[in-house]
């Protein structure tokens, strides 16, 4: 949600942004809506000032055994104008405010120009991709010959884009999981949080998952909406909220399924477990004090990374450019982890900065101490990570020629004394 104030100010700067993320608007469009509205305001006020006056002057002639008759018509008429006058504030009113939150967040000046992914910048790269004496294969491949990894199973239950997970891969997906929220709690200051996985549309529409994207995401019968990530839940735990200062920066972390519709998807990734309906994932959200959130990024960006370090798996850190930045956010960096059965690095972390963004969406402030004034917080999400795919990586990485796969020293302790899935 833009703050139609800002954009009266900086018509320039406005339009400049949205020229970025390719929007076909002008400030002008929008102040042109705003004046309109601001003059119907003037003008309801106005009115209930007069009625109050007449309302007061009627009274005294009345007392008086005096003749109103002109002033209850100027009453009536008045009445009509007040109602007609309501009703156009509040057409405006959704009509600017639709627009509003339909525009996407401004972007830092960081973000680089492009097009597509093609055009994000690496700022990081971590590790060596692994040498292999055999042609190392693509997860799939691995979980089906285990037979541990059954997709046509599961399309029988729920078609495609699902898949069913058994023994030593079961276990290691949970162990990744385990791992990950231990990691973020004992180390990284997270608070482990379980939330619900069904929300009503105000939460999707606070993070900013609705209006624009709601064919992306699940709805019930009922109108609840599957979580396409725990970002919705734990950032819109303070939504209508005032902090205290003094509480921030909150930080939480959550293990929950996600849901997704993959629309745009049609195509892509149509083979294993890149691109699921349906996926877990450790997810990480950061409410900050506004001058200390791009500080909160690159922190949230390193615990993301962290879990790839601890895993042993190689990665690189991109900023994502223009074209490829998500609709709420100022500043991304995605992490791809490298995965040698396809011979290149996928996005497995996507960390992102929305600054004010989602705050106003959900009316989400704090308060200076000493302070009566309050202001929006900012707040930052990121992938801590998504489990599936962080399983692809590891039976990717870590595989062997007969078809086994090696358990990464870090999640040891979580498998039970298994080093080795094998089948059989």
């Amino acid at each position: 949600m833009h703050d139609i104030k800002w954009i009266r100010d900086n018509p320039e700067a406005f339009d400049a942004a949205m020229t970025a993320r390719k929007q076909d608007v002008t400030a002008q469009r929008l102040i042109d809506i705003d004046v309109e509205r601001r003059k119907l305001m003037t003008e309801h006020q106005e009115m209930l000032a007069r009625r109050k006056t007449i309302s007061g002057e009627i009274g005294k002639l009345r007392k008086n055994g005096e003749n109103a008759d002109d002033l209850m018509a100027e009453m009536g008429t008045l009445k009509d104008k007040i109602k007609e006058a309501e009703d156009g504030q509040a057409s405006l009113n959704d009509q600017l405010d639709l627009l509003l939150s339909s525009f996407p967040n401004i972007l830092d000046p960081e973000v680089p120009v492009g097009e597509d992914e093609n055009d994000n910048v690496e700022v990081n790269r971590w590790g060596t991709p692994g040498e292999f004496d055999f042609q190392p294969l693509e997860h799939f491949e691995i979980g089906e010959k285990l037979g541990m990894m059954d997709f046509e199973t599961a399309a029988k239950l729920s078609g495609s884009r699902f898949v069913i997970l058994r023994g030593g891969l079961a276990k290691l997906e949970r162990a990744l999981a385990q791992f990950m929220l231990d990691l973020h709690t004992g180390e990284h200051g997270y608070q482990e949080t379980i939330t619900p996985m069904l929300v009503r549309d105000d939460a999707m529409f606070g993070t900013g998952q609705l209006p624009k994207f709601a064919e992306d995401s699940f709805k019930t019968t009922n109108d609840y909406w599957l979580i396409p990530t725990s970002e919705v839940t734990l950032t819109n735990q303070v939504a209508g909220d005032i902090i205290d200062q003094a509480k921030l920066p909150l930080r939480y972390t959550a293990l929950t399924q996600c849901f997704r519709s993959e629309a745009g998807s049609a195509g892509r990734d149509t083979r294993g477990m890149i691109r699921q309906h349906q996926f877990s994932k450790v997810e990480m959200v950061s409410v900050v004090e506004a001058e200390k959130s791009d500080e909160e990024l690159t922190r949230k960006t390193r615990c993301a990374e962290t879990v790839l370090e601890r895993l042993g798996l190689p990665y690189r850190t991109v900023i994502l450019c223009t074209g490829d930045i998500g609709f709420s956010a100022a500043k991304t960096y995605d992490i791809e982890v490298w995965l040698p059965g396809q011979g290149k690095y996928r996005e497995i972390s996507s960390c992102s900065n929305t600054r004010d963004f989602q705050a106003r969406r959900m009316n989400a402030r704090y308060r200076t101490t000493g302070d009566k004034k309050t202001q929006f917080v900012h707040t930052l999400n990121g992938s801590g990570l998504a489990v599936g795919r962080c399983l692809i990586s590891v039976m990717e990485n870590y595989q062997q020629a007969d078809g086994s796969i090696r358990v990464p020293d870090a999640l040891k302790p979580y498998m039970g004394g298994l080093e080795v899935i094998s089948a059989g």
